[in-house]
């Protein structure tokens, strides 16, 4: 990307020499295109004419001419990038009223691009003699051109100045994309495993049992099951007794033994009557 430093570096190493202000702010716009990748083809009186700009010649010249005339300057440029729907390039500049105009126009175009420059924003009138000293804010012509020009010229992909509009889709695009990270070792489960209202342990769809639920027949409440004792389902016996004859399963042995005297007391909680501490 082109910068303040990029355009200072091809300032320094051309070595221009200087008539007054306006030649400082019109080669600064050469040097601004010679770091965006561009190859200068003509200048000075040669850059006006017709010829210069519809040559299909890419042949580099040196920059010698480039302010023979007055308050006029003039560049034609080429394009090497492949894929640029544009080959040449004529940048035309003109002083008036303490500023440069500054007009480029590409093959592929049917009205120039304008933009205009105040002269004393970016040279610095007690500069002295060292190229950096000269000028000050160089950064903001390389960010005039970037946005007025090279921003608009179409299928540049050089651009000296990024786009703020494309910058902003790129973030908005960046932030909508949602990253789903775990928040913890544990799986998140897709629904609960019971559900006290509904869909439970019998058909009518809940697991919790009341005092009057109907599961409760059959199992010791109510009415129990049709044609046997209450509880018990039919077919069903309860055989506490042994096989006959069997020592140990007699019917007497599960008699409940007649409760102790003297006591209101549960049977179980009584304690014998000689006096011994077992319960």
């Amino acid at each position: 990307m082109v910068n303040e430093q990029s355009v200072m570096a091809v300032i320094r190493a051309t070595r221009p020499t200087f008539r007054n202000d306006n030649d400082k702010v019109a080669f600064a716009v050469h040097a601004i295109f010679l770091a965006s990748g561009c190859v200068l083809t003509a200048t000075g009186p040669p850059a006006f004419t017709d010829a210069a700009f519809s040559s299909p010649s890419k042949d580099e010249i040196s920059i010698e001419g480039w302010n023979e005339l007055e308050d006029e300057y003039a560049y034609v440029y080429a394009n090497l990038e492949k894929d640029s729907n544009w080959k040449k390039v004529i940048v035309k500049c003109l002083v008036m009223n303490g500023k440069l105009l500054i007009d480029a126009l590409t093959d592929e175009n049917s009205e120039p691009l304008h933009l205009e420059i105040d002269v004393e924003d970016i040279v610095n009138p007690n500069g002295g003699s060292n190229y950096s000293t000269q000028y000050r804010n160089l950064d903001t012509l390389v960010k005039r051109l970037g946005s007025g020009i090279f921003s608009k010229l179409g299928g540049y992909s050089k651009a000296t100045t990024s786009n703020p509009a494309r910058a902003e889709s790129e973030s908005s695009e960046r932030s909508s994309v949602v990253v789903n990270k775990p928040t913890s070792g544990i799986p998140e489960l897709p629904g609960p495993l019971l559900d006290p209202s509904g869909g439970g342990l019998s058909g009518d769809g809940s697991m919790l049992l009341g005092p009057n639920d109907p599961r409760w027949l059959g199992v010791g409440r109510g009415p129990g099951f049709e044609g046997g004792q209450p509880g018990v389902p039919p077919g069903a016996r309860f055989d506490p007794y042994g096989p006959p004859g069997v020592p140990g399963f007699e019917p007497f042995r599960f008699v409940r033994n007649p409760g102790r005297p003297g006591g209101g007391t549960h049977p179980d909680l009584e304690h014998f009557g000689d006096g011994s501490d077992f319960i």
